[in-house]
């Protein structure tokens, strides 16, 4: 067993700092356990001190910015400017949840008032609301090393619902999960959080004793599709199954219409290049296949575009040997011309960007493999039949996005009706990388995206995956929760019923 993490930089391929010491099975039991004892308190405390902890976090990791940005560049090589925007993202999602505690909304609170006369039959008082699950296990992202990380969505959702959380770090960024730890268990300490509330585990071994612990009553994953179902997987098998909400991998579609190509088919070839290859690709709302129309033109601007990116380097090693075994797959199928050459950078995990171009019989005799996400810059181009749009939704796998590019006054409803079965957001003229961090944002879709479509990983009903229902029938006011008795009606959100029926 590796006794320690080791961070590495992907611009040279060399080690990096101290090493981060892996957390052993007594270790992550004593921290699931405490959160276990600490989940009763913290959901006890006020909606308003709950709300102030989210924002001390946010304060503390502002007031450390210059170190947190400086210690993730070190070990994810992406860069100042990407790793700042990012940090202020991630602040950003601790406040959102914040005031979406203040408001109370997402407690879902129903009162029906007992009504004896009610048809076809009496009804009882019934109060109901949502309650924290208990502790919840977080895994780390490896693309978002704080947005989807130690201070990430999931986090900050969980706490936000009033329960523990337990993070598994992810092993490409040891040193910026283990300051952020250090901080957020500052802040909340600082707050007055229950001691065990939060709490940070590191190495592979522990990932798996996490999601087995009887204290755990939750989990979220974002990562690849293997690892994802692997872990959902043991939470299924335990002897008390627990929810495993995992977003695993996307190939978000790009539609491109006739009369949006006419109309600006070379602008839609530069975006659409710009779109995969941000970040290096490393998105998981990266666009992974681009259907334009048969005869469309664009593949010596797209291979343009292609070759003027720069090669960057991935995040570690895994994802650089995984990027180059995927577009080797591609290239040998049938069919497949290379528009843009993909390979090896010069410096460390570096790679340079893989475009694929493929006609539609092709495309439909090897879907699997083109349709399966390379993760990192690289992309297949589909041209397809315009009569056979109506088609292209039926074979796209379950992802987080979909988007069209339509004309002017352009009627495409079908199209995009038939896509939103498939994904979780529709974007029309525009690109999906980019995930705004607001209360309607919806990040998750059918599966292979996600373990399930019914939740978001980003936006404030991200909280829902980690709270349960609970109705109270005929309970005297004083065996209530405060926020359920009749001294609590106008304070909060809710919906009251007075009677039904005739």
């Amino acid at each position: 067993m590796t006794e320690a993490l080791r961070s590495i930089d992907p611009r040279t391929g060399e080690a990096t700092g101290e090493p981060v010491p892996v957390t052993s099975p007594a270790d992550v039991d004593r921290a699931a356990t405490r959160a276990a004892a600490a989940a009763p308190a913290f959901a006890a405390l006020p909606l308003a001190t709950r709300a102030a902890l989210l924002r001390g976090i946010s304060a503390t990791l502002g007031a450390h910015a210059d170190e947190i940005v400086a210690t993730a560049d070190a070990e994810t090589a992406l860069g100042t400017a990407r790793l700042t925007g990012e940090l202020g993202r991630t602040r950003v999602q601790f406040e959102l949840f914040a005031d979406a505690v203040e408001a109370g909304a997402f407690l879902e609170i129903i009162i029906d008032k007992a009504d004896l006369d009610a048809k076809p039959t009496p009804r009882p008082d019934l109060r109901r609301m949502l309650v924290p699950l208990g502790p919840v296990a977080v895994y780390a992202a490896s693309n978002f090393p704080l947005a989807f990380s130690v201070p990430g969505g999931d986090t900050a959702s969980a706490l936000a619902a009033g329960c523990p959380v337990v993070v598994k770090a992810h092993e490409a960024h040891p040193r910026t999960s283990l300051l952020c730890a250090r901080l957020i268990t500052e802040a909340l300490a600082e707050g007055g959080a229950p001691d065990g509330v939060f709490s940070v585990v590191y190495g592979f071994e522990a990932g798996t004793a996490l999601v087995r612990h009887p204290a755990i009553k939750a989990a979220g994953f974002t990562g690849s599709l293997h690892g994802g179902r692997a872990l959902h997987d043991l939470a299924a098998s335990r002897p008390e199954p627990i929810p495993f909400f995992g977003e695993l991998g996307s190939v978000n579609p790009v539609v491109v219409t006739p009369a949006a190509l006419a109309e600006r088919g070379p602008a839609i070839a530069e975006g659409y290049v710009a779109s995969m290859t941000l970040g290096a690709g490393q998105f998981c709302t990266k666009p992974g296949v681009l259907f334009l129309p048969e005869g469309h033109g664009l593949d010596d601007a797209l291979a343009a575009a292609a070759a003027a990116t720069t090669p960057h380097p991935l995040l570690h090693e895994r994802i650089r040997d995984g990027y180059l075994a995927g577009v080797e797959a591609l290239a040998a199928l049938p069919g497949v011309r290379v528009l843009a050459a993909p390979g090896k950078g010069e410096n460390g995990f570096s790679v340079r960007t893989g475009l694929f171009g493929v006609e539609e019989k092709y495309f439909r005799a090897n879907t699997e493999v083109l349709l399966t996400e390379c993760f990192g810059p690289a992309s297949v181009v589909v041209e397809y039949a315009p009569e056979s749009a109506a088609d292209l939704p039926s074979l796209i796998p379950g992802s987080l996005t979909a988007t069209v590019h339509i004309g002017t006054d352009e009627d495409a409803a079908a199209l995009v009706a038939g896509l939103a079965r498939r994904v979780g957001r529709i974007i029309v003229n525009g690109w999906p990388t980019g995930v705004a961090v607001t209360a309607a944002q919806q990040h998750g879709g059918p599966w292979p995206a996600a373990t399930t479509s019914q939740h978001t990983s980003v936006g404030e009903t991200a909280m829902r995956r980690w709270l349960r229902p609970v109705s109270y029938q005929d309970t005297p006011q004083a065996l209530l929760p405060e926020v359920l008795k009749d001294t609590a009606e106008g304070t909060l959100p809710c919906r009251v019923s007075q009677s039904f029926g005739s």
